[in-house]
């Protein structure tokens, strides 16, 4: 017997969110709330936040709760004893909770390297994806949307860019994109220089002007790695070769991406920076769910403004670029190194310019593979951060 939503009929959508406790998670669970009538929690999985996890556990009962880190497993465990809700610790049993047959959509917000197996198991599974860990098609693009098409399995972007680019497409699946523009902020470091750069702190890094983020994907963003990273996840999702992917850096944040048919057309989405929209419309599509979010006023907003990016200053950006030229297993490559760079910028050990240096060091030292089996990309993405972190200590 299904739980049915009384307003629409609707089934209710059971969500499995891979990393609740972080800003994509947090963000998920206050679209949850506000729409009881449509989502109920199934699976809550948390890193090393055992406080938030249980606090989150209590409040949304779900029916299953994954803690990574083993050594958070009784703390977890005997808090939610008494309600009835499964807990489990690792990494395995993170991966195998999403086999669940009680799960419909799982909304990968991990951050990095850790969404890619949990997001195939479920794909495997049959689960539809909610997609919010880019890193996930940036290291396996082509296994991902190979093994989607398989099972029949669709992947919905949260990524205010790639759910601009997907709402600008609905409709439209039979007209061929002749072009995307990816919309960027430019950061917190905007028309600034490398002179500039080079004195930049942690505080001045992850001060972004526009949107509210974890402290790793903020980074991205002042590095305009984030930029480089969503590059290269636009083009699997949406079958499109790099060089129909033209990065505009758009400061206002109100256009989050458009697309460019062969008409010479351009639609675009438009709204107020708010993370949650995006989720939400992955959570509710093909509906769109009725919400109370501050609208966008245009009288706010009398000029727009667009440039191109500095690529020469903000060299990731260029890297990912040639890292999805090259492909194989080099955006394994160049995420591995810059997820090291950027938690050894984040504990005072590398200035903000030794990030794009160290990405452009390893993707010149490691050992490239043409065709990757996933196997191959595991060994790699091991071997990448062990061969970073032996270049910064030696630096």
């Amino acid at each position: 017997m299904s739980i049915s939503n009384t307003a629409n009929e609707l089934p209710i959508k059971r969500i499995a969110i891979v990393g609740s406790t972080g800003s994509i998670g947090r963000q998920a669970l206050n679209v949850i709330r506000r729409h009881p009538d449509s989502y109920a929690v199934e699976v809550l999985t948390a890193n090393t936040n055992a406080e938030l996890l249980i606090e989150q556990a209590l409040e949304f009962q779900p029916n299953t709760v994954v803690i990574a880190d083993e050594s958070k497993y009784l703390q977890v465990q005997e808090a939610l004893a008494p309600h009835d809700i499964k807990v489990f610790a690792g990494e395995e049993s993170l991966i195998s909770v999403m086999e669940m047959s009680t799960i419909d959509t799982v909304l990968t917000a991990v951050v990095g390297f850790a969404g890619l197996k949990p997001t195939l198991r479920a794909i495997e599974y049959g689960k539809t994806i909610a997609l919010a860990n880019k890193e996930t098609m940036v290291v396996a693009g082509e296994i991902v949307t190979r093994s989607a098409m398989q099972k029949n399995v669709p992947i919905l972007p949260v990524d205010s860019e790639h759910s601009a680019i997907f709402q600008s497409i609905v409709g439209e699946w039979h007209n061929p994109i002749e072009k995307i523009l990816l919309t960027a902020s430019g950061g917190p470091f905007f028309g600034k220089d490398r002179d500039f750069l080079k004195t930049v702190t942690i505080a001045d890094a992850l001060h972004h002007p526009n949107w509210s983020m974890g402290k790793k994907i903020t980074v991205d963003s002042a590095t305009l790695m984030n930029k480089g990273l969503e590059v290269i996840e636009a083009k699997w999702l949406f079958d499109v070769r790099p060089e129909q992917i033209e990065v505009v850096v758009h400061p206002q944040s109100v256009i989050h991406s458009m697309v460019q048919f062969c008409d010479g057309s351009i639609k675009a989405q438009l709204g107020l920076p708010n993370m949650e929209l995006p989720i939400q419309y992955a959570l509710s599509f093909p509906k769109r769910e009725a919400d109370n979010a501050r609208r966008l006023s245009f009288a706010d907003y009398p000029t727009l403004t667009f440039a191109k990016p500095d690529t020469d200053t903000f060299t990731c950006l260029a890297l990912a670029y040639k890292a999805i030229e090259k492909g194989g297993n080099m955006p394994c490559i160049m995420n591995a190194a810059n997820e090291v760079a950027v938690a050894a910028f984040l504990q005072e050990k590398i200035a903000f310019l030794d990030i794009p240096d160290t990405i452009a060091t390893m993707m010149e030292k490691s050992r490239f593979v043409a065709k990757p089996s996933l196997d191959d990309l595991l060994q790699t993405d091991t071997e990448t951060r062990q061969l970073t972190i032996d270049y910064l200590n030696n630096k």
